[in-house]
């Protein structure tokens, strides 16, 4: 047993293989053979292999089998060698086939190494092997002395289960001149034997007569059964027992219990007494039938005392005789049809599977062939095969009732990797009977699925200065393939940037993890862009690439950086110069920085740290704009030095400081010696008093204060105009502005660079002070063309030695 396991392990593999390679082939032809019963086993039926066409020297490679309805005998066997159809038992056609005019036995034969099958059917021709029989035991028949010439008994009749030529042709009689023969054939082609009354009887001259009654069939040798027939002559009996019918045909349901009357004879005797007493008994029967019906000899009625199977008997036929008590009688035929029931549920195997499966299949690659079958007849016995529709494969039905399960879609492990097909059998009865079968199958990876990312693109902010090596992002790709085709690795692509993510990044070819190898500068670079590509471990290897953008974020590493007023180089000391007439919010000058940080790390303000005179000054605390804050007084310092501080808005805050110059001053002297020899006045204490008076005397003296101002305003634009007509000033040079843009941030400079030319006697000085951008600033022109009496008076001359250049960004 084991090796017949082991062989058939080794035909289903190579079977597998042969699977993949070809789509199931069915020929519908049929292959015809006949060959007499009663041969002996292992007798020759027929050439398989030549009749397929194959080599006969190469025949064991086509692996030849036979495939029979499940649950039938096999009569034959193949052999593998030769290729011959052999019997493997001795037929009977009568056991097979009964009475059925032709007896068939089909059977299929597979091909294994090309996956093709055949029809074969085997007639089984009758032979003459059965002789005519008798019921067993001397027939006795009672004839009345009074019968009249002509006049026909019943006489039992020989059973022969051969057809035709080779069944019961005729009938002959011994023993008695009384008597003939009548032998009627029927439609049917059986032949009937009645007992034909020649002489008249004399029962007190011989009351009794033997004859012998011989049936001969018309085979070749020609064989005959004979019967012993004794007739009792009886008194006169004028009546003879009518059926009510020569024929009872009844139909029943192959289910019906035991007991159930099927059929129910009835006879009459217009005579009186005993010679009208009629007793039913079975006249023609088989053993079959006697052992399926009882009859009540009383009644006659037909009881079931077997279990009614279509598939067995569909049809019963047996005659009753009616025999009165002067021994005369009539007989009838009673024929049982048998209506089939679905009772059968159809009979599924499976011939061949595979349990493994490519998903790169092509459409139409077999899986596994079955076999359905059904006992019943007619609609009952018709079977459909079918498996859910949903399911990538299909049915095909080829020879007879075998079934090939193929692929009728492309096949996907990532989206179904096992199937488990449930094959359903049902036959067209009613109701419908099935059966079912499961085939589990495994879809087998190939590497058709690239690595897809959970993300079109990747973005991502690092902070700059970030530690070296540490992980700044992580990305994962997804491959739905298995194993080997699913292990992914990944890697960055370099590209005209080569050299900068080279020193900058590297990415963990398991985990998709990227490192930062330096630490980034927001300063030199905000941004990089890279791909990343994903590669699977499949042969050949698929691939992806995602796109991947660092936004570097700014940092508070940069200190503000003021661009004006510059540090001069040349020792000297830059001032600004503010007229003593200047009114509130009149603008000095404007301190400019900038921050190579960004956002809120690069927003600057501006404060006044230290002031010669507090309060005399403001500064804007975004714009940096120095302004007045109230008019000069006559006891303010010509000399005024204030410390700004600018300081960013990061976290923690940087700042950084400047000291800026600012002389007071109306007019300009003639001769200017030293600016450093001007010392600021000391500020004398405010008399509370002093000025309640004169907020008093203020409220008191309206129209007197308007007319005082209005007198101001007089002498304040007289001063301006004696200033601007003084001659000796020269003044050279054009201010000049320009925008510079300085990490986005557009700033407005603009350079103060005049030139002042000073002459008394023979002294020259030079004086460089910025004009203010005001309406109350004088231009270069304006003080050109007006004389300056301070110098004319001979003042101390005041040289400004330090030229100022600035550059104001807004």
């Amino acid at each position: 047993m084991e090796d017949i396991q082991r062989q058939w392990n080794s035909k289903e593999g190579i079977l597998l293989c042969l699977i993949m390679m070809f789509v199931w082939k069915a020929v519908p032809a049929q292959i015809h053979y006949s060959v007499p019963e009663e041969m002996e086993k292992g007798s020759f039926v027929g050439n398989i292999a030549k009749d397929l066409g194959m080599d006969g020297k190469h025949l064991s490679d086509h692996r030849l089998r036979i495939v029979s309805r499940i649950g039938t005998s096999q009569y034959f066997t193949l052999n593998v060698i030769t290729g011959h159809l052999q019997t493997s038992e001795r037929i009977d056609r009568e056991e097979i086939c009964g009475k059925a005019e032709k007896c068939m036995l089909n059977f299929q034969v597979i091909i294994e190494s090309k996956l093709e099958i055949y029809g074969v059917e085997v007639e089984i021709i009758d032979v003459n092997d059965n002789a005519p029989q008798f019921p067993s035991g001397k027939q006795k028949l009672k004839i009345s002395e009074s019968s009249m010439l002509g006049s026909k008994f019943s006489l039992p009749e020989a059973q022969d289960p051969d057809l035709g030529i080779n069944s019961i042709q005729n009938y002959h009689l011994m023993g008695s001149s009384h008597f003939s023969l009548d032998v009627q054939t029927r439609e049917t082609g059986a032949r009937h034997v009645k007992l034909v009354l020649e002489k008249g009887l004399d029962r007190e001259e011989q009351p009794v007569h033997d004859l012998i009654l011989t049936a001969t069939d018309g085979g070749d040798p020609m064989r005959s059964g004979t019967t012993q027939i004794q007739v009792i002559v009886l008194d006169a009996n004028d009546n003879v027992p009518v059926f009510s019918q020569p024929v009872y045909r009844v139909n029943v349901e192959e289910n019906i219990p035991k007991g159930s009357i099927v059929a129910a004879v009835t006879a009459t005797d217009v005579d009186e007494g005993i010679n009208a007493e009629i007793k039913y008994s079975f006249k023609k029967i088989t053993e079959k039938v006697s052992k399926m019906f009882l009859l009540n000899s009383t009644t006659g009625i037909v009881t079931l005392v077997g279990n009614l199977d279509y598939e067995e008997s569909s049809l019963y036929e047996f005659e009753v005789n009616a025999e009165d008590g002067g021994g005369l009688n009539d007989w009838s035929q009673v024929v049982v049809g048998i209506m089939d029931l679905n009772d059968n549920a159809p009979e599924l195997a499976i011939n061949f599977f595979i349990n493994t499966i490519p998903e790169n299949s092509s459409v139409g690659t077999v899986v596994a062939l079955l076999n359905v079958q059904d006992q019943d007849s007619g609609v009952n016995g018709e079977v459909t095969c079918s498996i859910p529709s949903k399911l990538p494969f299909q049915l095909k039905k080829s020879v007879d009732h075998f079934y090939s399960l193929v692929t009728y879609d492309n096949l996907d492990r990532e989206r179904i990797a096992n199937y488990n097909i449930l094959i359903i059998a049902a036959d067209n009865g009613t109701p419908s009977l099935s059966t079912s079968a499961h085939i589990s199958l495994q879809i087998l990876d190939r590497n058709d699925n690239a690595p897809v990312f959970s993300e079109p693109s990747y973005m991502s902010y690092v902070l700059e200065n970030n530690p070296r090596g540490a992980s700044i992002f992580s990305l994962t790709a997804n491959d739905p393939d298995w194993e080997e085709n699913s292990r992914i690795t990944y890697s960055i692509i370099e590209g005209h940037k080569k050299s900068i993510l080279s020193s900058y990044l590297s990415i963990n070819s398991e985990t998709g993890i990227i490192y930062a190898l330096s630490s980034f500068d927001y300063e030199e670079f905000r941004e990089i862009n890279f791909q990343v590509k994903a590669q699977d471990g499949g042969s050949p290897p698929l691939s992806s690439n995602v796109s991947v953008t660092f936004f570097i974020l700014d940092q508070n590493d940069n200190a503000p950086e003021i661009l004006y007023p510059s540090v001069p180089t040349d020792g000297s000391t830059g001032v600004e110069l503010a007229p003593h007439s200047s009114e509130p919010g009149y603008l000095i000058t404007k301190v400019v920085a900038v921050d190579a940080d960004s956002g809120q790390n690069a927003w600057l303000s501006y404060q006044l740290l230290k002031a010669t005179e507090p309060g005399l000054f403001t500064i804007g605390l975004h714009t940096g704009e120095i302004r007045t804050a109230r008019p000069f007084l006559d006891k303010d310092a010509l000399k005024q030095s204030l410390v700004v501080l600018v300081k960013d808005n990061g976290q923690p805050p940087l700042s950084a400081s400047v000291t800026v110059t600012v002389v007071l001053a109306d007019s300009i002297p003639e001769v200017l010696t030293d600016l450093s020899s001007i010392s600021s006045p000391v500020d004398p204490q405010s008399d509370l008093t002093f000025y309640l008076v004169v907020a008093v005397a203020l409220i008191s003296c309206l129209f007197f204060t308007f007319l005082l101002v209005l007198l101001a305003l007089r002498l304040y634009r007289w001063r301006n105009s004696q200033f601007c007509d003084s001659g000796s000033v020269n003044f050279s040079g054009v201010p000049v502005s320009q925008f510079v843009g300085i990490d986005g941030v557009r700033a407005f400079l603009r350079s103060y660079c005049h030139e002042v030319s000073l002459t008394s006697g023979s002294r020259k000085s030079q004086i460089l002070f910025p004009i203010g951008s005001c309406t109350n600033t004088l231009t270069p022109q304006q003080a050109c063309s007006q004389p300056d009496p301070l110098l004319t008076a001979g003042d101390s001359a005041i040289i400004v030695e330090e030229a100022v250049n600035s550059q104001v960004s807004m």
